[in-house]
């Protein structure tokens, strides 16, 4: 029975993967190299339960169950030592999730099941660097993670049908819909969306027509809840562009090539709302000029 878990980076994606096992019940190990992002991470959480309180989805005795079960480490070996389940979200980098998993089997106890949240990359390749294979499986969770229901659950070559079957069950006592999927560059959700992405950056990049006109068509003529542009800038124009390059280096098909545009965008930084510009402008200086326009109506 697993009842605890650990969770590798407190970023975006690992507060939210924390916040949801924690509400419902499991005791979690946030694990980061730096006490800062720890720090901001907890905070995040904080926040989003208080949004939660104001909403009267939780009580107040929630939130505080919910933070008491989280308990914060920096070290890898400290934190996954008497863990049943890791739940990896690092950066979406090949060479750090191998590292990462090198020391995930290496200090974790040996029927502990080692999870990825990797939009894009093998489990396959990450199960190999481990001397568990079968208890290696991905675990994609959709962002933001308390809210969406998705979570894509991708079997490695190896992955046992017990490990899956426990892995789909928990997904379940966190009230998400997990959906089974196999072992390919980009899985489903990815494989769907990163083009469509890319080929809203194209049409820009044609000059076909602008960035709010793009995302509008998107939204009110396909009844999509965010545009193209303004999803690739929540999710960050660099995560777009290794996923990107992780199905078209996987497919080979030039297809999936990223376009120039976003590469250029990435190369000068402007990654999306995370540095504060991308398709839109997420700047403090814009955020007071709306602020200010609201007050002047």
């Amino acid at each position: 029975m697993i009842t605890t878990i650990a969770v590798i980076g407190a970023g975006t994606m690992g507060n939210g993967i924390a916040h949801v096992f924690a509400q419902n019940g499991f005791k979690v190990h946030l694990i980061d190299i730096s006490k800062e992002v720890l720090e901001k991470g907890t905070s995040t959480i904080s926040k989003n339960l208080d949004r939660m309180l104001v909403k009267n989805v939780i009580t107040e005795d929630d939130k505080t169950k919910t933070l008491e079960n989280i308990t914060c480490y920096t070290s890898i070996k400290e934190g996954v030592s008497k863990v049943e389940l890791v739940i990896e979200a690092a950066t979406e980098n090949v060479e750090l999730k191998l590292s990462i998993f090198k020391e995930l089997d290496t200090h974790s106890k040996e029927n502990t099941i080692l999870a990825t949240n990797t939009s894009s990359i093998s489990i396959t390749q990450i199960a190999s660097v481990t001397k568990r294979p079968d208890k290696v499986i991905g675990m994609h969770f959709m962002n933001p993670v308390p809210i969406m229901k998705l979570v894509e659950i991708i079997r490695g070559y190896s992955t046992s049908d017990g490990v899956t079957k426990t892995v789909m069950e928990i997904s379940e006592k966190l009230g998400k819909i997990p959906t089974e999927v196999n072992d390919y560059p980009g899985f489903v959700a990815n494989r769907i969306l990163m083009p469509m992405i890319n080929e809203a950056i194209e049409t820009l990049y044609n000059n076909v027509a602008g960035v709010s006109e793009i995302d509008t068509v998107m939204k009110l003529g396909m009844a999509h809840p965010m545009g193209p542009l303004q999803l690739a800038d929540f999710i960050g124009l660099d995560v777009c562009l290794s996923i990107l390059n992780v199905m078209y280096n996987g497919f080979k098909n030039p297809k999936y090539a990223p376009c120039p545009l976003l590469v250029n965008m990435v190369m000068a930084g402007k990654t999306g709302v995370k540095s504060g510009e991308g398709f839109y402008d997420y700047s403090e200086s814009r955020r007071a000029e709306k602020v200010a326009a609201q007050f002047a109506q």
